[in-house]
């Protein structure tokens, strides 16, 4: 029997990054993307539906992820589902647990890229990942994009 296993994602982080290092000092990052998909009910109204998804990623770039993002931030995320499972004490009695999450393969940065901490015009790539670290395109305020696209340079 074939199987296929591949999860994308876009979507907005519902917490800050939180990593920490295995014992083999690999980077582990955990955070928690929110989906939102819009659509019109049948009186006419527009609806919201969430969902919350647990994500996890190892290596150098989980060191990136939790460098560059925070709550909120938009994220593109490639990867695939893994099922944990464990158990834990629960009033003295043993109770089984289990959680669907994604294994973070490969993500990008979405948005315009601000910081606000003052930061410098480096631009950091992260495992396919590019962020503009907040110097414009136009004489670099240290705030905003790289700035407006005449129409010449657009490839269509």
């Amino acid at each position: 029997m074939a199987s296929f296993n591949k999860v994308i994602l876009l979507g907005g982080l519902t917490r800050d990054p939180q990593l920490s290092y295995l014992p083999s000092q690999t980077a582990v990052v955990e955070f928690g993307l929110r989906i939102d998909r819009k659509f019109r009910r049948q009186d006419g109204e527009q609806g919201t539906e969430s969902c919350f998804v647990d994500c996890q990623m190892f290596g150098k770039r989980a060191e990136v992820i939790n460098k560059y993002l925070k709550k909120g931030n938009a994220l593109f995320v490639e990867g695939r589902l893994k099922f944990d499972s464990w158990e834990s004490q629960v009033d003295g009695k043993v109770v089984k647990r289990s959680k669907l999450r994604v294994n973070v393969e490969n993500f990008e940065f979405i948005g315009g890229g601000k910081r606000n901490d003052g930061g410098g015009g480096n631009r950091s790539q992260g495992g396919g990942g590019d962020y503009n670290s907040g110097q414009g395109g136009q004489g670099g305020g240290g705030q905003g994009g790289p700035g407006p696209v005449a129409d010449d340079d657009i490839p269509f």
